[in-house]
């Protein structure tokens, strides 16, 4: 165990969990929603500190992210534990696990793994990053000093607080959104009460200048309006910015929701249509491997700049500044392309 980061002790030896936006209010000897953070005696610990249940060595287009060291191999970690419940989760085994499990790897080994398999850089992932944040935080400490980067893949449901504390240490996320961001999605599908929170972490992210990538998963007949996606687009154009590469996700049963089908690759597209109308410069379809939106192209001459098929970079057509090669174009990528990489996980535990 690690005594916890953001907290407050209040009277009558409750605690108040100050990381994820629920904000949770804990008595002594009881875990908050996230059940892997504990009251003991009026202090509030972490129980998943260096406990980790997945560890691989992923490229980064799994994560995904498009516009951030390209190519590049992350090692990526993950404890159980979730601040949502999400009724399709991909990874439920884990992130709804009851039982604290994982194999003991303190964050030194972390970065000395990622450093030994050729990463880099560290992505927090599989679960919500923010429950097991103290681990993540000292693992991201590490790993900067030794030159490697650190990214979260996060439900966006922290606070402004959790935000930037981790600022100094955190070159990227991505903000998974589920639904357009329909409240009432959150609320019926995921147990989530408001959706605010999450459009302000966004913006604390983009204060402290870390690179955002966002997703939207697009579920059939109840996560699928084209409406609240148009909305979604727009929010993020207005308040993050037009060059925000935003990715539209395929749905796959899973999880309670396994009866509801795949999503159609129409509605995908109207989707993309509908975001780049929105006035977004950068849209992806994503789990739909070798679909011609799986690539960047140009916003201004529309010229085919990366070639994708999954998460693999089959084609590379910018120049080494960072300009389209037929019109001069400046494109947003942070960070350097890294030709090879990986195009499948490569399990580490």
């Amino acid at each position: 165990m690690r005594e916890a980061l953001l907290y407050e002790e209040l009277s009558n030896n409750l605690v108040r969990c100050n990381l994820c936006a629920r904000r949770c209010v804990i008595k002594d000897g009881s875990t908050g929603f996230c059940r892997v953070r504990k009251n003991i005696s009026g202090k509030l610990y972490s129980l998943v500190y260096g406990k980790a249940c997945a560890a691989n060595v992923d490229p980064i287009g799994k994560k995904p992210l498009s516009h951030f060291h390209p190519g590049s191999l992350v090692m990526s970690i993950a404890t159980v534990g979730c601040s949502f419940h999400c009724q399709f989760c991909d990874n439920w085994v884990i992130s709804q696990d009851r039982e604290i499990s994982g194999r003991n790897l303190p964050p030194e080994e972390v970065v000395r793994l990622a450093e030994e398999y050729g990463c880099h850089g560290i992505s927090y992932t599989y679960t919500e990053p923010t429950v097991f944040f103290e681990y993540a935080y000292d693992t991201a400490v590490i790993a900067k000093k030794k030159g490697l980067f650190n990214t979260f893949v996060t439900n966006g449901y922290m606070t402004p607080e959790a935000v930037k504390f981790i600022s100094p240490y955190l070159d990227a996320a991505t903000v998974d959104f589920k639904g357009g961001g329909d409240p009432d999605f959150y609320r019926r599908f995921c147990s989530v009460p408001t959706v605010e929170p999450i459009y302000k972490s966004l913006m604390e992210m983009k204060r402290f200048n870390i690179h955002i990538e966002i997703t939207n998963l697009v579920i059939p007949k109840v996560g699928d309006s084209i409406d609240r996606i148009r909305n979604l687009a727009t929010w993020i154009r207005e308040n993050i910015g037009e060059d925000t590469p935003f990715h539209l996700l395929r749905f796959h049963p899973n999880y309670k929701m396994d009866h509801i089908p795949v999503t159609e690759p129409r509605v995908l597209e109207e989707a993309y249509e509908a975001s780049r109308e929105a006035g977004l410069n950068y849209v992806y379809l994503g789990n739909l491997p070798g679909h011609k939106y799986e690539n960047t192209y140009c916003p201004r001459c529309r010229e085919l700049l990366i070639k994708r098929f999954s998460f693999d970079i089959v084609k590379w057509n910018i120049t080494e500044d960072m300009k389209c090669p037929r019109c001069g174009l400046d494109i947003p990528i942070k960070g350097r392309y890294h030709r090879g990489g990986l195009t499948v996980p490569y399990p580490i535990i």
